[in-house]
């Protein structure tokens, strides 16, 4: 029995070494409550919850800008992200309607949400909330507002000083649960009352804290540092006994409890260390702006861009693909890729990812930023993106495209209430319930079939009497027993009801929201109508290029619009270094297939019109050059300016500006004199 206590003991300590994550993951309902109930009543501290799935595009895209923040306000918030898969109960709770949605909770109740991949929306909401939580964290005393009003106001008795404080005791009640309910003024109802009663006697009551600051998960390490002597060493120790576990008092359950506690939070570690891996991998292979121009700058992240990188590494190109990292249209496919040849029982997310992983194995590097502006008018073409620009010599446009809108009442209102173009994202959080899909191409096919896996019933409306899709996907979908066809019909109207979900700073913690509740179709040969009840309606009624970011700089096709226009067999545009591929040019086929070929295509397009201008590998040129005038092979030869790949014959097209040379060789100079300092450095201690 003694060695088995021992045991236990020496486990705890063990344990207790390893730190909690800056994002937990939420492994099932009681967690999350006990989680919940402990901010609320223990630390204080906001709770901020992302509700996501490994299939968003979004979620992953907005992914390490969570994270950061997390480390950003570690020990004045706690972040947690809720897998909806694997949470539908803690989903349901929120209301949550499509991914990623982010709901923010200051003493166990919600204060604010929103859905989408917004960072600046995040920091905004996440700040308020801190502050929220901050400002709040009051707590009046009685013996303190009796002392007060001895000193301001000595009329009122003790009874009449009561009457005063029971109002802050109901008010701050008034927001809790029955069960929460305590004879205590703390909180906004505490915060307002100070503030009343400075500004009635110029001089406020004295507050407390009612929460303790909550150290950093680095701070909160077990330290073997000997308190000081005197008053402060006896309140520290006091203090430090109070908040370490007595271990040698706990009982054989107390010490189990305790390491199934501590072994839940190394778990949820290891996976923050599994995260942190992650993001080692993605910044090893970030784009860092250089000295000299890129040679190829891929727009785009699908099968068409990540085809053109791969083939652009693979020529010693070095390629920047530049795009969010949502992987394009594929990436939302949730069933098998099955048209595409060499590979089997793949879904799209592993297409991308394998193809990623292809791309990175050759040298390409990556930014993951949306592209605002391709500028031309001079040489190198810049590439303007949210925070930074890329100079570059050659650009592959991979944009793929947009989903199209019904553009019908109450589908703007209704977006993240039920209404979405994502059926792998949003699609398990209408679990048993009756969905509606709007299309009759491919994408309706796989988003229907996708729906049937967790939805009671799935309902396609079609404008035509036909399927535009494949002739496989169509006989899917009408020989599906929980999908049925609703023919030569179109959306009229989406039309919700409210609905009560977790939330709310009132008794009880509720409040409502609006969400899909029917939809309106109508018969395309009677006119009449009809309405559908339904949790949900999916929109996969076809694409619009992503290309507006080029209007003004080339042409579009004029029989399709919003797609480039180039000039086949080719991938070239109208303006010479810029390369279309994929579902930005191609308006006919728009298969992953053909638009991996058009980017390989496109990139070795890129190829041949490098080589043809003799634009090569403008650093390893330059620092080449400038080795051999450093060790005399050059002595009294003029300098011609290797480095400008743009000065031809006819000084056309001057790309690089004069005033940057000798910055540049003074920074080339620096680089190798210092290696070369580092090699005597080195032979002299050998």
């Amino acid at each position: 029995m003694l060695m088995q206590r021992c045991f236990l003991i020496f486990a705890v300590l063990i344990i207790s070494a390893w730190a909690r994550p800056v994002v937990r993951t939420i492994r099932d309902t009681s967690q999350f409550d006990k989680l919940l109930e402990k901010h609320a009543t223990e630390t204080g501290l906001p709770v901020i919850l992302d509700f996501y799935s490994d299939s968003c595009g979004p979620c992953r895209m907005i992914a390490p800008a969570f994270k950061k923040l997390a480390k950003e306000y570690e020990g004045r918030a706690v972040f947690a992200k809720v897998d909806v898969n694997r949470q539908h109960e803690i989903s349901g709770r929120y209301g949550v309607r499509s991914m990623p949605t982010f709901v923010f909770i200051v003493e166990g109740k919600k204060v604010n949400e929103f859905s989408g991949a917004g960072e600046q929306q995040l920091r905004q909401f996440t700040e308020m909330a801190v502050n929220k939580a901050e400002r709040e964290n009051v707590k009046l005393e009685f013996d303190d507002l009796l002392q007060f009003y001895a000193q301001n106001d000595a009329m009122k008795d003790e009874a009449a000083v009561n009457t005063v404080y029971q109002k802050c005791v109901e008010a701050t009640n008034k927001k809790r649960l029955k069960k929460n309910k305590k004879e205590e003024c703390v909180g906004r109802p505490a915060s307002e009352m100070a503030r009343k009663l400075k500004k009635k006697y110029a001089m406020a009551p004295k507050t407390q804290k009612r929460f303790a600051p909550q150290p950093k998960s680095d701070e909160a390490k077990p330290s073997s540092t000997k308190a000081s002597s005197g008053s402060s060493s006896s309140s520290s120790s006091s203090s430090a006994a109070a908040a370490s576990p007595n271990l040698h008092l706990a009982t054989k359950e107390d010490l189990l409890a305790e390491i199934e506690r501590r072994l839940e939070a190394e778990m949820e570690a290891a996976e923050e260390d599994e995260t942190d891996d992650d993001d080692d991998e993605m910044t090893k292979h970030a784009w860092v702006k250089g000295d000299f121009p890129e040679r190829v700058t891929i727009i785009g992240a699908g099968p068409a861009g990540l085809s053109a990188a791969i083939y652009a590494a693979r020529a010693g190109l070095t390629p920047v693909v530049v795009a969010p990292p949502l992987g394009g249209q594929l990436q939302g496919k949730g069933v098998d890729v099955e048209n595409y040849p060499g590979l089997a029982n793949m879904t799209g997310p592993g297409v991308v990812n394998n193809m990623r992983e292809q791309a990175i194995q050759f040298g390409t590097k990556f930014q993951s930023e949306e592209v605002l502006s391709v500028d031309t008018s001079k040489r190198p073409i810049l590439v303007q993106t949210n925070t930074t620009s890329i100079e570059t010599h050659t650009v592959i446009v991979a944009t793929g495209a947009d989903s199209k809108w019904l553009g019908v009442k109450g589908e703007w209102e209704l977006r993240g209430g039920g209404v979405s173009s994502c059926a792998t994202c949003d699609g398990f959080l209408f679990k048993d319930e009756h969905v509606v899909v709007v299309g009759g191409g491919d994408t309706a096919m796989e988003d229907a079939l996708v729906l049937a896996r967790t939805s009671k019933l799935v309902t396609v409306v079609h404008r035509r009497d036909t399927f535009r899709a494949s002739k496989t996907m169509a006989e899917r979908v009408l020989n599906h027993p929980d999908i049925r066809v609703v023919w030569n019909a179109t959306v009229k109207e989406i039309n919700g009801a409210e609905i009560s979900v977790e939330g709310g700073e009132d008794e009880g913690g509720v409040e409502t929201r609006t969400v899909v509740s029917n939809v309106v179709i109508t018969d395309v040969n009677s006119g009449a109508d009809t309405t559908l009840d339904c949790a949900a309606v999916f929109v996969a009624i076809g694409h619009s290029p992503n290309t507006k970011f080029l209007e003004g700089v080339v042409d579009y096709n004029p029989e399709h619009k919003g797609y480039l226009l180039t000039s086949p067999p080719s991938t070239s545009t109208s303006v010479d270094g810029i390369f279309a591929a994929g579902d930005s040019a191609d308006a006919i086929y728009r298969q992953a297939i053909t638009s991996a070929g058009s980017g390989a295509a496109a990139a070795l397009d890129a190829e041949r019109f490098l080589s043809e201008r003799g634009l090569g590998n403008e650093e390893a040129e330059f620092q080449a050059e400038l080795l051999r005038e450093m060790m005399g092979e050059s002595e009294g030869k003029e300098e011609e300016g290797g480095y400008n790949a743009y000065a031809d014959s006819a000084n056309a097209g001057r790309g690089r500006k004069e005033s940057s040379k000798v910055e540049k060789k003074e920074k080339v100079e620096e680089k190798v004199e210092k290696k070369i300092e580092d090699d005597e450095n080195e032979h002299i201690e050998l």
